[in-house]
């Protein structure tokens, strides 16, 4: 027996592209509600025209508290409930750390760890008073292993990692699931794939890449079961990644 994710309130952030965009349009076919969140408002606002569910745009920098705090204020305001969060808003800076630019890679950790922390911490009282909500992160396979060519992106995957398997403890009798969606290599923008074509030589061609579409199905499995299971991480890798 499956959940019905019909009306269900989801703050998506990350979008206006990729795995969150492919979110986006799977939960609305689904029936949810949805905060769409991103940097790029123009993005958000064609995305809520195509797609066929009630949806509230919320521009928000990941980097600002206040923009982040706005974003779920005006998600109650709108909806009055907030069943899921996507914490999905992240970015990727590899690279040699001691070359590296220290801004961009503190950057880098403000938005994927310090802004799912924030995020989390907004929701979790609104999800307590309802007596359910569910935290999906968008994690890596990088939160899993140390991969060397990228050790500030990886650290901040293995952070979400342990944030995800200690607060699932500490909300698991509020009815809360904390979980966490960990991909392999993805085909999209973030990696440097623009192109339908080229994506579709990585993913089904070569098999070296997942998709978004493939992430977005993903994350419907895991809001999908019962309410007695929590997928605590979901990693799922293309067939023939075998760098890592």
């Amino acid at each position: 027996m499956t959940e019905s994710l019909k009306d269900k309130v989801v703050i998506v952030t990350g979008a206006s592209s990729g795995i969150g965009e492919a979110c986006a349009r799977l939960l609305a076919q689904q029936g949810c509600k949805l905060t769409l969140t991103a940097r790029s408002g123009d993005k958000l606002e064609a995305l809520a025209r195509e797609l066929p569910a009630e949806s509230l745009v919320a521009r928000a920098d990941m980097t600002s508290p206040a923009d982040i705090s706005n974003m779920v204020e005006a998600t109650l305001e709108r909806f009055g409930r907030i069943d899921v969060l996507f914490a999905n808003a992240g970015i990727y800076v590899p690279g040699e750390f001691g070359d590296g630019d220290i801004e961009e890679l503190t950057r880098m950790l403000k938005i994927n760890l310090d802004a799912v922390l924030r995020c989390a911490h907004l929701v979790i009282p609104q999800m307590q008073s309802q007596g359910s909500g569910d935290i999906v992160v968008t994690s890596s396979i990088s939160g899993f292993i140390d991969v060397h060519w990228e050790p500030i992106y990886s650290a901040s995957k293995h952070a979400v990692q342990t944030f995800v398997h200690t607060v699932r403890r500490q909300l698991a009798g509020d009815g809360i699931r904390v979980m966490s969606l960990a991909p392999g290599q993805v085909a999209n923008a973030l990696w440097g794939f623009h192109e339908a074509e080229d994506i579709a030589r990585v993913s089904s061609g070569e098999r070296t890449h997942l998709t978004s579409d493939d992430c977005a199905e993903a994350l419907l499995y895991m809001l999908s079961q019962p309410r007695h299971v929590t997928i605590r991480d979901l990693v799922i890798l293309p067939q023939n990644q075998v760098n890592i």
